[in-house]
């Protein structure tokens, strides 16, 4: 985060700056969302639910507002070391926002209710209903925004918005398609007119307050899920060891991809190494095309049971270990 406000813009008495909340279940949306909202790749977003593990600002400007948007992990039952400290980051964006956004995946919601439904949209909402009760504990009042609706029927949305809205935990209803931007607009300005008065947190051509090894890393993890999502669990995580920022304007990034299990290890080489060449590829090209310079990226693989218990990767993923 900036110490100092950009100097442009100063002397703007109606500049608002604050921080928006996006929490729900995993799969909600809100990666999605948030990078509709910037219009820029701020967070991972792949098939894989639970795939946003730390909180991820995003920064969006409308008007005279600049919201800083926290895409927080997906909330859910723990079971893991990992689990817990991803949930406790989720509700800690929560608590310290100006404003506060529940995503709810509405086909899934509806599809949980009836005999359609799979497992996933069950999860989902029970989880959707443990986020409402601790909401209820709060006291606080938020924004409901169902997500997905593309190609619902509209008294079947009103409907489900009509039964959320008496829980009591909500201030308002949005309707939107993070996918397509529909509706994206009027929550955006809904964000904007709940900023509190003061200069901008950061420059106006940034979007986004992530530390680039974060992000680089970050980024290698989506490609290596988009690849290997059927064939891998959530055992892996990917970790920038070194950023070296050449003389000729290059970079040299070098990363680690962790497993729990040597038989996965194969899954993530492929054959003759081209799954991990195809995962390097496609991650240092968004790098070149993000950070405007040529990229070296060097990729190792290592199996190491207990990652999951590793406190320097919960520190660059500014996760609480002892939670």
């Amino acid at each position: 985060m900036t110490d100092t406000p950009p100097e442009s813009g100063q002397d703007n008495p109606n500049q608002r700056a604050g921080f928006a909340a996006i929490i729900g279940a995993p799969n909600a949306g809100k990666s999605t969302l948030v990078n509709r909202l910037t219009g820029s790749k701020v967070s991972i977003v792949t098939q894989k639910v639970q795939t946003t593990r730390f909180p991820v600002r995003g920064i969006a400007i409308d008007g005279d507002a600049q919201i800083v948007l926290v895409d927080t992990p997906g909330i859910f039952t723990p079971r893991r070391r990992l689990d817990r400290a991803m949930v406790a980051s989720a509700w800690g964006g929560a608590s310290d926002a100006d404003v506060v956004v529940h995503l709810i995946d509405a086909a899934s919601h509806i599809a949980s209710q009836g005999k359609e439904g799979e497992a996933a949209d069950r999860r989902s909402a029970e989880d959707t209903e443990t986020i409402i009760e601790n909401l209820k504990g709060s006291g606080s009042k938020v924004i409901l925004a169902l997500n997905k609706i593309d190609g619902m029927r509209r008294d079947t949305l009103l409907a489900l918005s009509h039964s959320l809205f008496e829980t009591g935990v909500y201030s308002e209803v949005y309707m939107i398609s993070a996918a397509t931007g529909d509706g994206v607009d009027d929550l955006k300005s809904r964000l904007a007119l709940s900023m509190p008065l003061g200069h901008w947190l950061y420059p106006e051509d940034q979007s986004a307050d992530v530390p680039i090894r974060v992000l680089a890393a970050e980024i290698t993890r989506e490609k290596l899920y988009l690849r290997v999502h059927e064939e891998l669990p959530y055992s892996a995580a990917v970790e920038t060891t070194a950023f070296d920022e050449k003389a000729d304007g290059s970079a040299r990034i070098e990363q680690t991809i962790y497993v729990e299990r040597e038989s996965q290890r194969p899954i993530i080489l492929g054959k003759g190494g081209q799954t991990l060449k195809w995962i390097g590829q496609k991650s240092r090209e968004e790098l070149i095309e993000l950070l405007e310079r040529p990229i070296h990226l060097f990729i190792t693989v290592k199996v190491d049971p207990k990652w999951q218990d590793s406190r320097a990767l919960y520190a660059q993923f500014g996760l609480e270990y002892d939670v």
